[in-house]
């Protein structure tokens, strides 16, 4: 029997990125597993490569009429569940001065009011001992150009991750958080110029004391650790980046 045999979980931003590793993870030791993503090639494709035990479905985390329907088909499917991961998210790298009014409402739609929603949709079907993780980031903690807006998107989700464990104690229900720094993802290569992206890697690599990027597989087994084995910790966040904000 897998370790997570017979629990129930939801991930946002599932279909790809650690996401998509921490679906993996868990579908592999025997939990069901629901992802969302906004693209529906990408959720079918994550959905053939993950398996029976996980159901796919188009849902925009920006939008608070689709989380609310998402809820109603957690419920639907599941229940109740044992786990939420609210970490669907998106970036912009802009400078300061020319980032846009509508950069940074995307930006926060997606990063700040997606997961908040998200949690006040799908905490009544979370069962009592259930864990909550949000995806921050050390973006929330360190003054790094090109991201201003998106960093503080993150540090209100840090603050909202204290707010909701506090809110949801009653319930049962612990709220974490964990903080990736530079993961190999794939993001970078997809939002940049090859060379922007090439170079962007480079000095990431060099401000990380481990010297190198994490991997997906870190970051989804620090929000498994928060999601069920940290059984007396919320309202913290756990970084997970090389010691790139902590040394």
């Amino acid at each position: 029997m897998g370790k997570y045999e017979g629990t129930k979980v939801v991930i946002t931003g599932g279909s790809s990125g650690f996401g998509f590793t921490t679906a993996k993870l868990l579908a592999g030791d025997g939990a069901r597993v629901l992802i969302t993503g906004r693209t529906q090639a990408t959720l079918d494709a994550a959905r053939e490569q993950l398996g029976d035990n996980v159901i796919a479905v188009r849902s925009d985390a920006a939008s608070v009429p689709e989380i609310t329907g998402l809820a109603d088909r957690v419920k639907a499917e599941f229940g109740t569940v044992d786990a939420v991961f609210a970490n669907a998210g998106t970036t912009r790298f802009t400078p300061f001065e020319s980032t846009s009014e509508e950069t940074y409402d995307e930006l926060f739609t997606v990063n700040a009011k997606g997961p908040y929603f998200t949690v006040q949709k799908l905490a009544p079907l979370v069962n009592p001992g259930g864990g909550v993780v949000l995806t921050t980031s050390v973006a929330n903690v360190k003054g790094i150009p090109m991201i201003s807006a998106y960093a503080a998107a993150k540090a209100a989700l840090r603050s909202m991750t204290r707010s909701l464990a506090r809110e949801l104690l009653p319930q049962g229900i612990r709220v974490n958080a964990v903080s990736p720094g530079p993961i190999d993802t794939g993001i970078l290569d997809r939002s940049m110029p090859k060379e922007a992206a090439e170079r962007t890697k480079a000095q990431l690599t060099a401000g990380i004391p481990m010297q190198r990027f994490g991997e997906p597989a870190e970051v989804a087994k620090a929000v498994l650790y928060l999601a069920f084995d940290a059984t007396y910790t919320t309202g913290a966040e756990l970084v997970v980046d090389g010691g790139g904000s902590q040394l």
